[in-house]
């Protein structure tokens, strides 16, 4: 059971330590850019990151750990997969490559893969899609941020 958690919440972390690995330096070309109002000062995205990580870590193993049947955990688990996979593309599109306008479409895909992995969550714990909503909150504040560095950096 211990095994399981570790695990969890390794893999978002990892997913995430990743991509900020491969976009390394590139707070200081974010902070260069001119900001939409309400943009946070740039340590707050690293500490609000590692939260939701480990909260989507938790939540995953809620699901994993779960008495519903194997399809029902197998195809939430998967929503979940997908959407930590076009989590890990979006850093690298906004930071890495500097594509703005590219980064908020895909951040509006990632945005509607949230809300699926929360809603197969939530059929099998009602916790691990709660689990999930600040990170949703979080999704849409990036979407404005990215929508306003897009329109005040073109």
């Amino acid at each position: 059971m211990r095994k399981a958690w570790i695990i969890c919440l390794m893999i978002p972390l990892a997913v995430g330590g990743l991509a900020a690995w491969l976009t390394m330096g590139s707070m200081e070309q974010f902070a260069s850019l001119a900001q939409p109002p309400l943009s946070p000062p740039g340590w707050v995205f690293p500490v609000a990151w590692t939260v939701l990580y480990l909260l989507m870590g938790a939540a995953s193993c809620l699901i994993w750990q779960s008495d519903a049947l194997q399809p029902e955990k197998k195809g939430a688990l998967t929503w979940y997969a997908l959407q930590l996979a076009v989590n890990f593309v979006w850093p690298l599109l906004f930071f890495g490559a500097g594509e703005y306008g590219i980064a908020l479409l895909w951040l509006l895909l990632l945005i509607i893969l949230v809300l699926m992995t929360i809603a197969a969550f939530g059929h099998t714990s009602r916790t691990a899609a709660w689990l999930l909503v600040p990170y949703l909150l979080w999704l849409l504040f990036a979407a404005y941020l990215n929508a306003g560095v897009w329109a005040l950096n073109r």
